[in-house]
């Protein structure tokens, strides 16, 4: 992989002013201060050494102090370098949903200079296996509810090590035993699986408390993730995400925080996004880490009777969504009980909020949800409204301290405010390039460090961003990335499909959802049975939830499918 442009030594943006200065809280700089630590490890050691035994991390009942976060995560990092003889630079697959184990793995492999690539649970066979296929990983942390698709990606794979962990591994007893039971026997969460050379993640825990460590000597620029993205230009691909792109995206956002929630005492944060997110990896699991923020995570937030009960039972300071789990949330019965009253920052990002889930909350909770705007090339974080001040609903807000943004016509030309363009964003959490995909970099990134974001956006005279549409043919469910061409190639894979288009249409519960459109090879071919042949290869949130049968699709005239035609057919009733 070869970087797009070199890491900078200090901060990118100009001595210029900039229009939205003048809406940072007088406490927040425009300009983040220079990085006191090297890396993100380091940013945990020193996080525990200013807040050692307060609760960092809670779940299912159990907490972890931050020390104890601290020891566990060098404990695995022990264990990654000797027992496994994994180096630095090696990649390393976590695999899991928002459990007291995911900080604990990520911070052990972060120590031992491992590259952290990160894979969400619902991922079917064939998309992890895409995953590890290009990442090409020496290990692989999983959840045992999970390792059955780990055991069919093995065979010819680079994965050397697997590390299986059961949901309630560092829960105390008894209800450690108790829940673990209960999900593999009971609930039968748990497929059968086979393989032999798996360590269990409590074994893995114990010999790395025996075993040395040696300091991998990692530096700001060092790759910490490849997390994996359709990209500004389609496409799963993963963004090279260094421990200086996260640390400063942390202190880029976190100004405000820290406006808003103050320091008197500790806060308590809802972490009910997963962390395997890019959002969630660094607002929660690193940034209010380091806040020194108390992060209950959240393992199922679908499971709505379960979060209001959370909600009940937390009184949190902090609450971080998406649009739509807001929206759900207002629809769950025993939610208008919920006393929020400490809760003085809701932050929703992933997605657009809409203006009427916007209006239902503050109607019932008495405080604004604060929309900002990321996407994983930029660490995520780009702009957000701020805190201390009513949001403009349907903006995306102001852009983050020593952060640039232009908007670009076709020709790359910046355009006068007010008028739509490509959002260019440059600054210290724009990633290095894509993992081994130097084309598409140079689409992305130009030499100057500018990130081509592919979204259409307008500025205001006074620096407020709105996204106004797409350049990129992205359909985006609930916060999560889902793209055209992935759908379109998993349809063509049945023999009785000849040729495949996907399209965005608007859903009230997730925001969009994929509708696909398919000419048939075989005439027989049935919605149900396309279906089924959907569900082995895309995980369920890419699946459409409408299929239509035409006789053609259109066409350019070399033969492309032209979704912009499907698009304006099915506006014109097109079912």
């Amino acid at each position: 992989m070869t970087t797009a442009h070199a890491l900078p030594s200090n901060n990118p943006v100009g001595d210029q002013e900039r229009p939205w200065y003048d809406f940072y809280p007088p406490e927040v700089s425009r300009r983040i201060p220079d990085l006191t630590e090297l890396s993100l490890s380091d940013m945990v050691r020193d996080t525990a050494q200013r807040h050692g035994d307060a609760i960092a991390f809670s779940n299912l009942g159990g907490t972890l102090s931050f020390d104890e976060v601290d020891q566990l995560a060098s404990d695995f990092a022990s264990f990654l370098q000797a027992d496994l003889g994994l180096v630095k630079g090696d990649r390393i697959v976590i695999q899991m949903p928002n459990l007291l184990q995911y900080p604990v793995a990520l911070f052990g492999a972060l120590r031992a200079g491992l590259i952290v690539v990160n894979a969400n649970p619902l991922y079917t066979y064939h998309e992890l296996s895409r995953v590890v296929s290009d990442a090409r990983p020496r290990a692989i942390v999983v959840l045992a509810n999970f390792a059955d698709k780990v055991e069919l990606v093995l065979p010819g794979s680079t994965i050397e090590h697997v590390i299986v962990t059961q949901v309630a591994d560092l829960l105390s007893q008894p209800r450690r035993s108790l829940i673990n039971f209960a999900a593999a026997k009971i609930k039968k969460m748990v497929p059968d699986y086979n393989i032999p050379q798996a360590v269990t993640f409590r074994d893995a825990l114990a010999l790395g408390r025996e075993a040395p460590f040696s300091d991998p000597g990692v530096v700001p620029g060092d790759v910490a993730f490849l997390q994996y993205t359709g990209g500004t230009t389609g496409g799963a691909k993963a963004a090279v995400l260094t421990h200086w792109n996260l640390l400063n995206n942390q202190e880029q956002f976190m100004g405000q925080v820290r406006n808003t929630l103050g320091e008197e005492r500790q806060s308590t944060v809802i972490a009910a996004l997963p962390l395997y997110h890019v959002f969630a990896l660094t607002v929660n699991c690193l940034g209010f880490f380091r806040f020194g923020a108390h992060n209950v995570l959240v393992t199922n937030p679908r499971d709505m009777p379960g979060f209001v009960k959370t909600l009940k039972q937390t009184r949190p300071d902090g609450l971080i969504l998406v649009s739509t789990l807001a929206g759900a949330l207002l629809d769950t019965p025993g939610f208008a009980d919920v006393d929020l009253s400490d809760c003085r920052i809701t932050v929703a990002g992933g997605m657009a909020v809409r203006s009427s889930v916007a209006e239902r909350w503050r109607a019932a909770t008495g405080a604004d949800i604060i929309e900002g705007y990321g996407l994983t090339e930029a660490s995520p974080v780009v702009s957000v409204n701020p805190t201390h001040m009513p949001p403009r609903v349907g903006t995306i807000g102001v852009p983050l301290p020593s952060t640039d943004v232009m908007i670009l016509d076709d020709d790359r030309k910046p355009v006068p405010a007010g008028s739509p363009g490509e959002l260019a964003v440059r600054g210290p959490q724009v990633m290095q390039g894509y993992w081994n995909r130097p084309e598409e970099t140079a689409e992305a990134l130009t030499d100057d460090g500018w990130l081509l974001t592919g979204d259409i956006a307008v500025m205001s005279e006074d620096g407020f961003l709105t996204i106004v549409d797409r350049k990129k043919e992205m359909i985006l469910v609930s916060g999560f990335n889902v793209y055209p061409a992935e759908i379109e190639e998993a349809a063509m894979l049945h023999p009785g499909v000849a040729e495949a288009g996907a399209i965005a249409v608007p859903d009230e519960h997730t925001g969009e959802l994929p509708k696909l459109f398919v000419s048939r090879r075989d005439p027989d071919l049935t919605e149900e049975e396309l279906q089924r042949h959907l569900k082995e290869h895309l995980a369920g949130y890419k699946r459409p939830r409408y299929i239509v049968f035409l006789e053609e699709l259109p066409k350019t005239n070399v033969g492309k499918v032209l979704r912009r035609a499907l698009v304006e057919a099915d506006d014109a009733g097109a079912r």
